[in-house]
């Protein structure tokens, strides 16, 4: 396993700066938005998720409907929604502009949470298609409705890349993305933060640590390890072999990172602005299996890949800017989530159910 470079966090004194938007996708520029308030407790929103079929945007439409908000989960396939939400089929990857902006205009959006995109068994120019180009068209289709609507793009930890052991990235820290998915999940998020500098939308992003939850998809680690716990029951005993799982991730429960989605939907003075959704803390990834094995009561032996070395793959996020923008902090334990991570994955098998994402409705995975 190789483990890439970290590379040296800039000083105290950065001043954060928008990033540069890509010039291959481009957003017609509209007249600035007039600045408002979206939306408050007494005067809830129609708010469409797109993606809202997957992990994280059905843990979105429920944090929005328990705060009084009409959510619609707008994905490609039929699946199973948070309770009180409403379908609304489209192909967010092939959708044109203005067959969005149609369907957001025909139910009165007032807010318009992008937890759609995907990378997992996709070919590149369908990863730039699920990611990047749904991004610029659902701009596109926001400037040309009749009034403000807000915009909450879901970015990711990885558009930071990694940083020294111990350094907190906060929204200063220069992204230098080092996987694939990180590099598309910056360019989409340049490509609302260039908008929103314009006044075409109103616009936040919000940089989202290594979600873990209820739901957790079956390609991620956390997802295949249940798989295999599930498989062992029977048998009494489960012998997991991974490589080195040398990682420090920033994880956080997905109830957390849900309710901060729904707090940035009508809160004030965002536009424009990143904001990182995490716990503040790395874990281990082994932390993490070991809690899952001991929440399935499955005896386990886990065999590792030796390290290559010091354990350097390290991402933690400063999450100060949410709690002053957002009134956010995390509130759930990573033993809670995983709990819940795996009551669901014992109740998905004991039923036959299939609830996996389909890949335009957004898996939330790596986020």
């Amino acid at each position: 396993m190789t483990v890439p470079t970290a590379r040296t966090a800039p000083g105290a004194s950065a001043v954060p700066t928008a990033p540069t938007a890509p010039t291959a996708l481009t957003v017609p520029t509209a007249s600035p938005a007039p600045a408002a308030t979206p939306g408050t407790a007494a005067s809830p929103l129609t708010v469409a998720v797109l993606g809202g079929t997957g992990f994280v945007g059905t843990a979105v439409s429920k944090a929005l409907i328990d705060r009084g908000h009409t959510v619609l989960a707008v994905a490609r396939t039929p699946r199973p929604v948070a309770d009180g939400a409403r379908f609304v089929p489209l192909d967010l990857a092939a959708a044109r502009p203005d067959e969005l902006a149609a369907t957001l205009r025909a139910h009165g959006v007032g807010a318009v949470v992008n937890a759609a995109g995907g990378m997992w068994g996709l070919t590149e120019a369908q990863m730039v298609d699920a990611n990047v180009t749904l991004v610029a068209h659902l701009l596109e289709a926001v400037a040309a409705l009749p009034g403000p609507v807000r915009v909450v793009q879901l970015g990711s930890v990885h558009e930071y890349g990694l940083a020294p052991l111990g350094t907190s990235m906060t929204e200063s820290y220069v992204p230098e993305p080092v996987m694939p998915y990180g590099k598309l999940k910056l360019e989409c998020s340049n490509l609302v933060l260039d908008a929103a500098a314009r006044g075409a939308v109103d616009g936040v992003v919000l940089r989202v640590g290594n979600v873990v939850g209820a739901g957790q998809p079956g390609h991620s680690l956390l997802g295949v390890v249940a798989g295999r716990l599930l498989a062992a029951r029977a048998a009494g005993h489960a012998d997991l072999t991974f490589g080195a799982l040398v990682s420090l991730r920033d994880f956080l429960p997905l109830t957390d990172a849900a309710e901060a989605v729904a707090a940035a939907v009508t809160a004030p003075a965002v536009a424009g602005q990143v904001v990182n959704i995490g716990t503040g803390h790395a874990h281990n990834a082994r932390q993490l299996v070991r809690m899952l094995i001991d929440a399935s009561g499955i005896p386990a032996t886990l065999t590792e890949a030796e390290a290559p070395g010091p354990e350097t793959d390290w991402q933690q996020m400063g999450i100060g800017k949410a709690a002053d923008l957002l009134g956010w902090a995390p509130r759930r334990t990573l033993a809670d989530a995983i709990a819940e991570l795996w009551a669901a994955a014992v109740a998905e098998a004991e039923s036959g159910a299939d609830t996996g994402a389909d890949t335009s409705a957004g898996t939330g995975a790596g986020r």
